[in-house]
């Protein structure tokens, strides 16, 4: 059984995580801003246009309540991405450690497999020299 030395996995490990780190942080954002411009013309006032008829002031109160039922709504909904979002970074930070660090206890689980299996050949070797040892005396 042979184990990989620690020092060139971390090394390979790392430049992986770092490209995989910088792949995802990048669609992140991307999702982030294509939230925000998908909601971003609900936040922006209503601009009279000279061409439509003047409203009521019972229809443009009833406009304004919509609207901001709508932001508030928008913007609670954002919020809760954006909490999600930063939940699952450091679900996501939390699962990338452990990784590592069980990587680590699997080396370390190796190399001493591989030294307690030297230390009973070397046993199972010198109990064969005895053994050999002591049927030559029995013989004589």
């Amino acid at each position: 059984m042979n184990a990989i030395r620690p020092e060139k996995i971390e090394a390979t490990e790392t430049e992986t995580v770092d490209s995989n780190l910088a792949a995802v942080t990048e669609v992140e954002a991307g999702i982030r801003d294509f939230v925000r411009n998908d909601i971003a013309y609900l936040r922006r006032p209503a601009t009279a246009t000279t061409d439509a008829p003047p409203l009521d002031p019972s229809a443009e109160a009833t406009v304004t309540n919509v609207n901001s039922l709508i932001q508030r709504v928008a913007g609670t909904s954002l919020a809760e991405i954006e909490n999600l979002i930063s939940e699952l970074e450091s679900l996501r930070d939390l699962l990338h450690a452990e990784g590592q660090r069980v990587q680590r206890e699997i080396s370390g689980y190796a190399q001493l497999s591989q030294a307690a299996m030297k230390s009973t050949r070397m046993i199972a070797d010198n109990v064969a020299q005895w053994k050999r040892a002591a049927d030559g005396l029995r013989n004589s």
